[in-house]
C-alpha cells in the first residue's frame, strides 16, 4: 500500500446520477434534485462506475482507510477519508471539513451491561460540530452545492430546511463557515424545538421562521419552495444528505475492524434518512468485501409516531401498507414525525439488506415514552451523554430483548444522535414532575434529582470567612453522613 493512500487526494473519479425509486429515472447531478420530476419519487444517489473499486481488493480498502485516519488533510480527515464511497465526484477545493465525523463509540459500563443484560456501546454522535449527527450529512450536502457554485458561477443560493431543530442547527452552521453566496433560511414548528436548538440556528445568522404546527407542517412548506422557486433543500429528502450520513456506518465497521459479526445497531427513525444512510453504508461496504457480514438494523420509534413499525408490523409484506400517522406529543423531539420523507427509502434498502443478509436482518420496534426518557436517564447515570433520541435506542434494545429478537452473543451499537444538553428541559420535566399529560410520563422518585441547599443566605452575610468554612463544611459532612477523622 503506497502513501497516497492517506497522504494524496484520491485519484479515482465516480459517474454519478440521481435515480429514482418509483420510475427508475435517472437524472444528472449538475442540476438541484430532491424528488423525480416525472413521477414525484424520492432519489438516491448513485454511482455507476462503483464496480470499478472492486479492482481494488478489500484487504487494501481496510489499510487505506486506516492508513487515512493519520491524515493531515483536511479534505480527508471526516467524511470524506472515506472519499471513494461518498461522492468521488468532488474536488478537493470543494470539500467542507468542520471537523464531523470520527465520533467515538464507547462501551457500556459493566454496571449497565449488566442491567441491561447486553454487551452495548453508544456511538456519540453528539460530538460532532454543531452537537448532532445531521453535521455528517451537511458536510456532503454543502460540498456538492460548493462544487456547484463553482462550476455555475451562481452568485446566490438560498438555502432551505424544515426542522425540529438539530436539522436548522447543522444547515446554518455550515452555511455561515461557507458563506459567500449561500444564505440560510429554516423553518421551525412553533414552540416544538427546545431553547438550545432554537439558539443554534440564531447564534449562526440564519433567518429563523416559525410556523404554527408540527414538523410535517413545515416540511409540506419546504417541499413547496424546492418545488417553486430557485432554492436548496436541505432535509434529507437531499440524497446527497444521506450520501455523508453513510460515514456513519463505515466509522462503527472500521471501529470494530471491519468484523460486523454478531452486532446489532440501534437508530431512531425520525425522517427516516440516517436509518436508510446506514443501510446503505453497510451494503457498499458488504460489496466490496471490505465487511464479511452485514450486522442487523433496528429501527426504533415512539408509540407517539410509529408509522414505520406499524407498516413493518404486519409480517406479510404482500399485505403490508404504508400510512401517515399523527404525531402526539414525544420527548424524542427530533423522530416526532408522523410521515418520514425518507420511507420509500428504507423500503427499498430493508429488501436489499435482507437479500444479502437473510431474514431477520433488519426489525423496526416501537417503545413508550416513559421507556425513552428513562433510557436517557440511565444510560447518563451510567457517564454517557445521550440525547432522548440515545434513550429511544436504549428503550429499543430492551423492547427486543423483551420480544425475543437479540441474541446472547451480541453486540447492540445504539445511535445517540445528538449531545445530551439539547435535550436538557426534558430531564429537567422529569426531575420536576412538570410533564404535560399528553406525553404519558409518570417520574420515578428513584431517577428523580435535585440540588439541595445546605444552608441559608443570611450566613454567609454575618459570618466571616473562616467562619462560613467551617459552618459550610459541617453542615455537608452531616448532609454526607461522613465520619470524622480519629
Amino acid at each position: 500500500m503506497t502513501n497516497s493512500f492517506y497522504d494524496q487526494f484520491p485519484s479515482h473519479r465516480g459517474r454519478m446520477e440521481y435515480v429514482c425509486l418509483g420510475c427508475r429515472a435517472r437524472l444528472d447531478i449538475d442540476e438541484l434534485y430532491y424528488t423525480c420530476p416525472q413521477c414525484n419519487e424520492v432519489l438516491l444517489l448513485e454511482d455507476t462506475q462503483f464496480d470499478e473499486l472492486r479492482r481494488t481488493s478489500p484487504e487494501q480498502w481496510r489499510e487505506a482507510f486506516d492508513l487515512r485516519a493519520a491524515t493531515r488533510r483536511s479534505d480527508l480527515k471526516g467524511i470524506f477519508r472515506f472519499y471513494e464511497l461518498t461522492a468521488p465526484v468532488l474536488e478537493p477545493e470543494d470539500i467542507v471539513w468542520l471537523g464531523e465525523g470520527n465520533t467515538p463509540i464507547i462501551p457500556a459500563s459493566s454496571a449497565l451491561a449488566g442491567h441491561v443484560g447486553q454487551d452495548l456501546a453508544f456511538k456519540n454522535d453528539g460530538q460532532n460540530p454543531s452537537a448532532s449527527f445531521k453535521d455528517r450529512g451537511m458536510a456532503c450536502a454543502f460540498s456538492y452545492l460548493k462544487a456547484l457554485i463553482r462550476r455555475h458561477g451562481w452568485d446566490q443560493v438560498l438555502t432551505v430546511c424544515a426542522s425540529t431543530g438539530d436539522t436548522s442547527a447543522a444547515a446554518a452552521l455550515y452555511a455561515a463557515y461557507v458563506g459567500g453566496a449561500i444564505k440560510s433560511v429554516v423553518l421551525l414548528p412553533q414552540g416544538k424545538v427546545t431553547p438550545q436548538q432554537l439558539a443554534q440556528p440564531l447564534g449562526s445568522g440564519a433567518v429563523v421562521l416559525e410556523l404554527p404546527g408540527v414538523f410535517d407542517d413545515c416540511m409540506k412548506v419546504v417541499e413547496y419552495l424546492a418545488e417553486n422557486y430557485r432554492v436548496a433543500l436541505l432535509n434529507s429528502k437531499n440524497a446527497w444528505r444521506i450520501l455523508g450520513q453513510e460515514s456513519y456506518a463505515f466509522e462503527v465497521a472500521q471501529h470494530y475492524a471491519w468484523d460486523m459479526a454478531d452486532k446489532a445497531v440501534f437508530v431512531p427513525i425520525g425522517n427516516a434518512g440516517n436509518v436508510t444512510a446506514i443501510m446503505s453504508g453497510f451494503l457498499k461496504l458488504h460489496r466490496l468485501g471490505i465487511i464479511e457480514q452485514l450486522p442487523r438494523i433496528f429501527g426504533v420509534q415512539s408509540a407517539h409516531a410509529d408509522p414505520v413499525y406499524k407498516y413493518y408490523d404486519e409480517s406479510d409484506p404482500a399485505k403490508r401498507a404504508y400510512h401517515p400517522v399523527t404525531v402526539q406529543s414525544s420527548v424524542a423531539q427530533a423522530a416526532m414525525i408522523g410521515n418520514p420523507v425518507s420511507f420509500p427509502r428504507v423500503r427499498h434498502l430493508a429488501d436489499q439488506y435482507e437479500q444479502a443478509g437473510g431474514p431477520g436482518m433488519f426489525h423496526v420496534v416501537q417503545v413508550e415514552e416513559q421507556a425513552i426518557i428513562e433510557g436517557m436517564l440511565l444510560a447518563n447515570r451510567h457517564g454517557h451523554i445521550a440525547c432522548t433520541q440515545g434513550g429511544e435506542c436504549l428503550a429499543g434494545l430492551l423492547r427486543a430483548r423483551e420480544l425475543g429478537l437479540m441474541q446472547a452473543q451480541e453486540t447492540a451499537v445504539l445511535d445517540a444522535t445528538a449531545h445530551s444538553l439539547k435535550f436538557i428541559g426534558f430531564q429537567e420535566m422529569y426531575f420536576e414532575n412538570s410533564f404535560p399529560s399528553e406525553y404519558g410520563i409518570t417520574p420515578r422518585e428513584e431517577l428523580m434529582n435535585a440540588p439541595r441547599r445546605v444552608l441559608s443566605p443570611d450566613v454567609k452575610v454575618r459570618l466571616s470567612s473562616r467562619e462560613y468554612t467551617l459552618e459550610a463544611g459541617r453542615a455537608v459532612a452531616e448532609v454526607l453522613h461522613l465520619q470524622a477523622k480519629l
